[in-house]
């Protein structure tokens, strides 16, 4: 990375007013450094979303939404979901390569011992409602770990850092059954480290004491793509809160708490409850053709959920690998001919023969097929967005991690447009009209 160019701003006169370095990364489009902006002309950029600015210089994931392509670490995604674990996966983010084998074993070795929660928070867990949302529970519980686990919130010590990583990473799925198990009136199953990361979430969730668990493959692996496809996505929203709460130096927990409250919002994690819920709606492929018009009606408050992304502008690559998983995982379960999953494809098929949302680069996004499938693997749409925290919490502790090395590393401070009222004096109640 480095800066071998400049761009200038001018004044009406066409005067020069500063010079602003023009900085280049591996890959994608340069980005021009507006840090001394103020300081040299008075002005700041306004920029709603920061959908045009970079915040930070990362080497985890890279997004070319143009061309519908993700990487982690210079591994196309859909090798990584076909070839690799969840877990290596996650050593790939926090570290930047592939293991070896024996650092894939000493690595996840490192995990199983942290899959344990302190005994007390199960007390925690008994004193939300019943009929609780998961989620509430998940934000909760992550942010409690601060209290059972301060020995390793020292964010400036690396050590600390390092123990902090292994706890959220492993600690995650324990929590996130927990909640599932405590809505539903179940019992609490403890981890088996004999098992794999995410066998051992689904023994977790479903495991019953009073018999055996039984695995499916198939489910196994959809459940691991599904971890594996939302393990990263650069700065979206909730890592980007991630990134904000971490930056005042708050412990890794709460800032994992933070993460998990903004992916809760229905625009973040809740879309492919969404997806379902609209399914649902149209029923049955006759009315599918009703639906398409509904919306194109710029008047109509209907959406087609589950369609673009702020990202991609093309297929969604992570899409393209879940509708293959998708076949698979309900053929497994005997459930691949569901009205759901054809008429997901029907809608699919109808929409992508349609000008109107090629045009607009309006493709099937990640959302579409993951519920689906979470679907048949027997978790309620109320789960769906922890799933999600589950599998993206990697990614939220390996941005941490990156941005608590960062030298440039700055408290998050955005400044703002200012519309109020002007300076006006105080008049006594008396007085006012």
């Amino acid at each position: 990375m480095g800066a071998n160019k400049k761009v200038y701003l001018v004044d009406e006169s066409g005067e020069r007013m500063c010079g602003l370095d023009v900085i280049e990364g591996t890959e994608g489009p340069p980005v021009i450094d507006i840090q001394k902006l103020y300081k040299e002309t008075g002005y700041f950029t306004y920029d709603p979303g920061f959908t045009s600015t970079a915040s930070c210089v990362s080497a985890l994931t890279y997004i070319d939404g143009e061309n519908g392509i993700l990487r982690h670490g210079g591994y196309a995604i859909e090798e990584l979901a076909e070839q690799s674990t969840f877990l290596e996966v996650s050593y790939l983010l926090l570290k930047g390569e592939l293991p070896t084998l024996e650092e894939k074993r000493d690595f996840e070795d490192m995990v199983l011992q942290h899959t344990m929660l302190h005994d007390q928070l199960q007390n925690f867990f008994r004193g939300f409602r019943r009929d609780a949302h998961p989620m509430s529970l998940l934000i909760g519980a992550t942010g409690a770990l601060s209290s059972f686990y301060h020995d390793s919130i020292n964010v400036n010590d690396e050590r600390s850092r390092e123990i902090s990583t292994y706890r959220v990473l492993a600690k995650m799925p324990t929590i996130a059954a927990m909640a599932f198990k405590y809505t539903k009136g179940e019992p609490f199953t403890y981890p088996d480290n004999g098992l794999g990361y995410v066998e051992n979430f689904q023994k977790m969730c479903f495991g019953l004491p009073v018999e055996e668990y039984k695995f499916i493959p198939e489910s196994v692996k959809a459940l691991e793509q599904i971890f594996i496809l939302h393990a990263d996505h650069e700065q979206n929203a909730s890592t980007s809160t991630v990134r904000t709460a971490g930056s005042s130096e708050a412990n890794p927990f709460g800032c994992v708490a933070a993460g998990i409250s903004s992916l809760w919002g229905p625009a973040h994690g809740g879309a492919n409850e969404a997806v379902l819920k609209m399914l649902d709606e149209i029923g049955t492929s006759s009315r599918i053709k009703e639906y398409i018009e509904k919306a194109k009606d710029k008047d109509d408050n209907f959406r087609l959920m589950g369609f673009g992304h702020r990202v991609y502008k093309n297929y969604d690559p992570r899409a393209s690998i879940l509708k293959g998983t998708c076949k698979e995982v309900l053929g497994a379960l005997g459930k691949d001919k569901e009205d759901l999953f054809v008429l997901a494809q029907e809608l699919e098929r109808i929409a992508l023969e349609d000008e109107y949302f090629v045009d607009r680069k309006l493709f099937p996004n990640v959302d579409f097929y993951s519920g689906i499938i979470l679907k048949a693997m027997g978790y309620p749409t109320s789960m769906f967005t922890v799933l999600f925290a589950v599998a993206r919490c990697v990614g939220w502790i390996a941005q941490w991690n990156e941005m608590m090395r960062d030298s440039d590393r700055r408290i998050s401070r955005p400044r703002q447009l200012y519309t109020g009222e002007r300076l006006r004096s105080f008049v006594s109640i008396e007085e006012r009209k």
